[in-house]
Formats: C-alpha cells, sequence, structure tokens
C-alpha cells in the first residue's frame, strides 16, 4: 500500500510539474526544429540524397551477377550419349558468373559523384533555411503571447480602475454632487471594459494555441511561456550601416548558398550530358558450365546397361567449363538528337540558375534594407508612443480630479480614460513589434533568434 501511495505521489507531481511547465523561447524554438513535420520531411529528403550518393559510388564498382537454371525435357529428344532420338525424360543443369566494369565512359561517373556531394550540400542548406524560418515563426509567436499577457494586465487594471471609479461615482451621486447620469455612463463604461478584458483573454488564447500547433504540442491547453520581461536594449547591429548589414548577410544567408550551389550542379549536369558524346569502353568476363542427366537407365554398343551416377554429372560440370572476357566499346553515332537534346536542356538550366542567383541577392537586399528601415522605423513608433503615454497619463490624472470637484462629467472621463489606455496598449505594441524586427535584422547579420 505504501509503495502504491508513493507512485501515485509521483504521477500527481509529474502533471502538476507538466501543467505548471513553461516555456522558454529557446526551449520553444529548440522544441520546434525537433519537432516540425516540415523538417522532419527536409531531414529524409537528405538521406535519399545520401543513397543518391550511394549510388554515384556504385557506378565505380564492377558487376557482379550470377545465374542458374535447371529444365525438365520430356519427350522425343537426342541422347547426348549415343546421339539417338529417343522417348525420354531429360534433365539440363546450368550456371554461370558474368562480370562487367566499366572503364571508360566519359567521365560521367565522375560527374555524378560530385554531382551528388553537390546535391548532398545544397539539401543541408535547404534544411538550414528551413530551421531559420521557423525559429522566426516561433520568435514571432513567442513575443505575441508577451504582448497580449501584458495587453491582458492592462485590460484587467483598467477594469479595477473602472470598477473603483464606479464605486466613487456613486457616493458623489448620492451626496448631491454630480448628476445620476453619470453613473450610469460609468456603469456602461465598466461593462465595456470587461469587455476588453474579455477579448484580451480570447487573444491570449488564440497566441498560445497557435504556438503550441506551430510546436506540434497534443497538450496545447495547458501551454503556457514564461512572463520574461524584455528589455529594450541597444542592439549593436542597429548601429551597422544597413550595407554594412547586406554586405554580412551575403556572408551569412543560405538562401544565396543554396543558388550558387544549385548553379554548381547545373554546370555538372552540362557535362553529365556532354559525357554522352564520347565513347564508352567496358571490360566483361563470364564463366559456365552445365551438365545434362536422363532418368532412365542407358546401354553401351554390346547392350551393356550404363547407370550415370553423381561422380559422372560432377564430371560433366568439369568438362564443360567455359570463359569468356574482352572488351566492348561503344561510340554513339546518331541516336535521335538525344544527347544534343540533353546538352540544350542543361545549358537552359544552367542559364536559370544563373538568373536564381541574381534574384536572390536583388530579394536578399530588398529584405535586409527593409527590415533595416523597418526596425528603425519600429524604434520611433515606440518612443513616439512613450511621449503619447507620458501626455495621456497626466491628460487622464488631471480629467479624474476635475471630475471629482464636478467639473466634468463621466464621458469625457471616460474618453480620456480611454485614450489613455489606448496609450499604453500602443507603447506595449510598439515595444514588442521593435523587439522582433531587431531580431530580423539581426537574423541577417548571422546571429540565431535562440541559442541551440
Amino acid at each position: 500500500m505504501k509503495l502504491y501511495i508513493s507512485l501515485l505521489l509521483v504521477v500527481l507531481t509529474s502533471i502538476a510539474n507538466a501543467q505548471d511547465k513553461k516555456w522558454t523561447l529557446e526551449e520553444c524554438v529548440n522544441y520546434a526544429l525537433e519537432k516540425n513535420i516540415n523538417i522532419q520531411q527536409t531531414q529524409l529528403d537528405n538521406e535519399l540524397i545520401l543513397v543518391d550518393k550511394k549510388d554515384a559510388i556504385g557506378n565505380f564498382l564492377p558487376s557482379i551477377n550470377a545465374n542458374a537454371s535447371h529444365s525438365w525435357n520430356i519427350g522425343l529428344n537426342i541422347n547426348p550419349i549415343s546421339n539417338a532420338a529417343e522417348t525420354q525424360t531429360f534433365q539440363n543443369t546450368s550456371f554461370g558468373i558474368d562480370v562487367g566494369i566499366d572503364i571508360y565512359k566519359g567521365l560521367q561517373n565522375q560527374h555524378r559523384l560530385r554531382r551528388a556531394d553537390l546535391a548532398k550540400i545544397a539539401s543541408q542548406y535547404q534544411l538550414s533555411k528551413m530551421k531559420d524560418d521557423i525559429s522566426l515563426n516561433v520568435a514571432n509567436a513567442f513575443l505575441q503571447i508577451l504582448f497580449n499577457k501584458e495587453n491582458l494586465k492592462v485590460q484587467q487594471k483598467l477594469l479595477q480602475n473602472n470598477i473603483q471609479q464606479k464605486q466613487r461615482t456613486q457616493t458623489l451621486v448620492e451626496a448631491g454632487s454630480i448628476p445620476r447620469g453619470d453613473l450610469l455612463d460609468m456603469s456602461a463604461t465598466v461593462a465595456t471594459s470587461q469587455q476588453s478584458v474579455i477579448m484580451a483573454e480570447n487573444a491570449l488564447l488564440i497566441s498560445k494555441l497557435s504556438l503550441a500547433q506551430l510546436l506540434q504540442l497534443e497538450d496545447f491547453k495547458n501551454f503556457d511561456v514564461i512572463e520574461s520581461e524584455i528589455p529594450l536594449s541597444e542592439s549593436a547591429v542597429m548601429l551597422q550601416s544597413a550595407d554594412a548589414i547586406y554586405s554580412k548577410a551575403k556572408e551569412e544567408r543560405v538562401e544565396l548558398k543554396i543558388a550558387r550551389a544549385n548553379l554548381e550542379i547545373a554546370k555538372k549536369d552540362i557535362d553529365i550530358a556532354k559525357s554522352g558524346l564520347q565513347p564508352s569502353l567496358r571490360g566483361f568476363y563470364s564463366f559456365s558450365s552445365r551438365a545434362t542427366n536422363s532418368d532412365r537407365i542407358s546401354t553401351d554398343a554390346n547392350g551393356n546397361f550404363i547407370v550415370r551416377g553423381p561422380d559422372a554429372l560432377f564430371n560433366q560440370f568439369s568438362d564443360n567449363k567455359g570463359n569468356a572476357f574482352g572488351l566492348q566499346l561503344n561510340v554513339p553515332i546518331l541516336n535521335g538528337f538525344s544527347v544534343k537534346n540533353n546538352i540544350e536542356r542543361s545549358k537552359i538550366a544552367f542559364k536559370r540558375s544563373e538568373i536564381a542567383i541574381n534574384q536572390q541577392e536583388l530579394d536578399l537586399k530588398r529584405n535586409v534594407y527593409t527590415a533595416f528601415t523597418d526596425a528603425n522605423g519600429a524604434l520611433n513608433a515606440y518612443e513616439a508612443a512613450v511621449t503619447a503615454l507620458e501626455a495621456r497619463t497626466e491628460s487622464y490624472k488631471y480629467a479624474q480630479q476635475r471630475f471629482e470637484v464636478g467639473l466634468l462629467n463621466a464621458f469625457d472621463l471616460n474618453q480620456s480614460q480611454t485614450l489613455f489606455a489606448n496609450a499604453e496598449s500602443e507603447v506595449i505594441r510598439a515595444k514588442y513589434d521593435y523587439i522582433f524586427k531587431v531580431k530580423v535584422v539581426e537574423f541577417y547579420f548571422g546571429i540565431p533568434i535562440a541559442k541551440n
């Protein structure tokens, strides 16, 4: 019984800890990189590319094939002993081994092996790009949760202030300092504030569900992140110029690396296609043997019975051995323009790859300059929001003071309070918008979203 109780306590403690667990940004990113379905599929593609490389290596090895056959010939057959036609059953057994190896194939095997190496590199770059994209998506979803948490606190605080303001209004109405209509306006304000809290709670829940689904979590109902305060520290990357960030991005970003690897693959495809114009030389060797056996006893010229035993059968295999070896030269002359057309296709693909590199460079430059401009704009927006909040705070305090002495009605007070609440929410939104956009700029500069 004590053992069962101890196990039950352990299980309940584990469940409680699992429910109380709050994820950090690094944990979210690392978990997404491990569990994401698209990443798993890309990793399987990488494994297929490794198999393709094994195929390219196997082209250098000789081909060895063994064959064997056993047949029954029933009916009128030529007796291999008497060379006479007889109606009986003969059994024929044969086997052989064939060996072939490419001596020269227009360097096609070498080109295919090099292409397999390039395809492996390009696939690794593609996997790295997918991980970067997922890291950005996770970071954005994580910061969205933090924004919704802080916004919910603002709305809850505003609701408490409205409730307290309603109580003060009730007191002032009972004292005859303000009209009863102000109390009705304040009651409506409390109801509106309650709706804002509910909307903020729903927004927080949806953002949690979005990140949990991005992480492929099954128990998304209890998912939550750590409510860490992210300070607005000045990023050293933002002190760089946009040109410097772009130059660094050209070295770090995998988009250009993928395009360059694809260009090298296209070059190898041209070499592989051109190798079809060259002659190929192949060496071969084969070994074979056979034996024949009759189902009935034969007789010799004197009428004596001959019993063909196992020794005689194996003697046939020894006597009928055969070897063949030689060289096979294949010179392409006319193959319906197939080789020429393959070369043309490869050259067109190469030109496409060249254009893709230029396009990637233009896209990267545009993205870097856009991210840099957006980050600076977000900083300016945050500073403006802070200034606006300071002004709205003083304005709201002044409105409260005027309301308490009867110089301001409830409607105007509610208007001032709404502007104050909106200013608080705007500061939070601008803060996390700036944090994310700085992370995007750092991402292009080569700084990872989270430490792995």
